[in-house]
């Protein structure tokens, strides 16, 4: 169970959640590269307008680590999913688009995975659109949210930029199962 680290993605509609889960995918050998992109979204709904609704597991394999992936819903509409997603790891990557900034729905539950004891990966997407504005970005996660600008990992989902350093950050910065338990042992009745 120590080499288990179980995860999902927070982040606002558009910020590149689904291709940063298709990135992650393809560089842990967990599938090849085909042009079909957002490979977690499975309902037809879910492919045509670009967004998850219902939460999918996935399954990779990295430097004898097991990453189980817990898709979430980046629309406060569906809080139920997001909820579930959330108990069901001991960590989340904070994913902001670098131009955009962060957005009042994301806080919302990213505070509610703070709430749960959750680490927290704050990372940037995007940051090959000539609009990214990491610094000015990365400024607002350390002011609003607390977590140092050291902390932040600057990606693109879209050409892959970074994505090894997301991955490894989450085997060395979240918790495994167990640990999380003698960590939280009240949340599990314990």
């Amino acid at each position: 169970m120590g080499q288990i680290r179980n995860f999902c993605i927070i982040a606002h509609i558009d910020h590149g959640k689904s291709t940063l889960a298709d990135r992650m995918l393809e560089i842990t050998g967990s599938v090849r590269k085909v042009d079909h992109s957002q490979m977690l979204d499975r309902m037809d709904i879910e492919q045509e307008r670009g967004i998850t609704i219902k939460l999918t597991p996935a399954r990779m394999q990295r430097k004898g680590y097991e990453l189980n992936l817990i898709d979430t819903p980046g629309h406060v509409d569906f809080q139920y999913e997001v909820s579930r997603s959330l108990a069901a790891v001991e960590g989340a990557i904070l994913l902001i688009d670098a131009s955009q900034g962060i957005q009042a729905q994301t806080l919302s539950t990213l505070y509610q995975a703070m709430d749960q004891g959750l680490d927290i990966i704050p990372v940037l997407n995007k940051i090959d659109l000539p609009a990214a504005n990491p610094d000015r970005v990365a400024g607002e996660i350390e002011n609003v949210i607390g977590i140092s600008k050291e902390e932040v990992i600057c990606v693109s989902g879209k050409t892959g930029q970074n994505i090894d350093l997301v991955l490894d950050a989450i085997i060395e910065r979240f918790l495994s199962p167990e640990a999380f338990k003698q960590k939280y042992p009240k949340k599990f009745g314990l």
